[in-house]
């Protein structure tokens, strides 16, 4: 009879992707990075024995690391993969997280306080280049990812005669090639590829995958997959809920509004069909004042308009594709 061996012990962690918009850009909460650590989301045990529930212990983790009280949060997925947590053997505890997306506003006295923790705002575009379109189709696609993935694709054929397909299919669908088009959405496919091709230093921590040209800064354990997850869910949410008000401050010009959908979304959105989209989906109103921080003539500052929440079942700001 053969004695199966024990499993090891599980436990839950928390992981939250909090967002805030820095300068006009998307910036992610990140804590560590010191000596040649890789930074990492913020994260902590559940412990039942102090905290009902999953978000209540996430809340006390996150202000306890980063000083930082969280607003608006929502589940994002499960992450429970053997060797998310590399480690010898796989011996040991492992490790199962929930992660979370949360989205906060930025403050500079909060921010300060968080500094002081050595948590940090950082670009997500730092971790992930080639999901920011805003200025045109990143250099880094055409240079480094799609040579390489293709090369990845093609070795597959060489080796395994039904793998091809597989591969090619979904470098096509992920990264918009031939008669595809680049959906912004796809955050997370575009990593998983990247990962499986050797392209993330994850992968090569991991011993899942050859060392070639790394692309975006690594973090810690698979938080960049967690990242990836969180981008892909906000870019969704942003077109059905009106989630983009949660990064607003209360009152705002239409500029500012454009400039954070534009950095959630990755995409160059032009001016009047922005402007045209926003009145047509009756999400703001004007407040009467101007504000001249713009450098030019006064702007009308606008606030979200919050009646819509009972007008209507899906408000959001609809961003077509590419």
């Amino acid at each position: 009879m053969i004695v199966p061996s024990p499993s090891p012990p599980v436990e839950i962690g928390l992981n939250a992707a909090v967002v805030a918009i820095f300068n006009r850009g998307p910036a992610i909460l990140t804590v560590g990075g010191g000596a040649g650590e890789r930074e990492a989301l913020p994260f902590g045990p559940f412990e039942p024995a102090r905290h009902r529930t999953f978000e209540t212990s996430l809340r006390a983790s996150v202000e306890q690391q980063t000083a930082l009280k969280l607003g608006y949060i929502e589940q994002l997925y499960t992450f429970g993969d053997r060797g998310r947590q590399k480690s010898p053997s796989e011996a040991g505890t492992h490790m199962v997280s929930v992660g979370y997306l949360a989205l906060t506003r930025m403050d500079a006295e909060a921010t300060e306080r968080l500094e002081a923790t050595g948590a940090h705002w950082r670009d997500w575009y730092a971790f992930l280049p080639w999901e920011d379109w805003r200025h045109g189709r990143p250099a880094v696609l055409d240079q480094t990812i799609i040579p390489a993935l293709s090369e990845w694709a093609a070795a597959s054929w060489q080796n395994d005669g039904k793998s091809l397909p597989n591969r090619r299919t979904r470098l096509r669908l992920a990264f918009g090639l031939d008669d595809f088009p680049w959906d912004e959405e796809r955050v997370l496919e575009r990593y998983e590829l990247l990962y499986e091709g050797g392209l993330a230093e994850e992968a090569v921590t991991d011993g899942r995958a050859p060392g070639k040209a790394a692309v975006g800064l690594a973090m810690q354990h698979d938080h960049r997959r967690i990242l990836a997850t969180a981008v892909a869910r906000l870019r969704a949410k942003i077109k059905y809920r009106p989630v983009i008000f949660e990064l607003m401050p209360s009152e705002f010009t239409l500029t500012e509004l454009q400039a954070t959908v534009e950095a959630i979304s990755g995409r160059h959105l032009h001016k009047q069909n922005f402007r045209r989209l926003v009145e047509g989906a009756e999400l703001v109103e004007p407040t009467g004042g101007t504000t001249s921080e713009t450098g030019g003539r006064p702007a009308a500052l606008f606030h979200f308009r919050r009646q819509i929440l009972q007008e209507r079942p899906a408000p959001g700001l609809k961003v077509g594709g590419r």
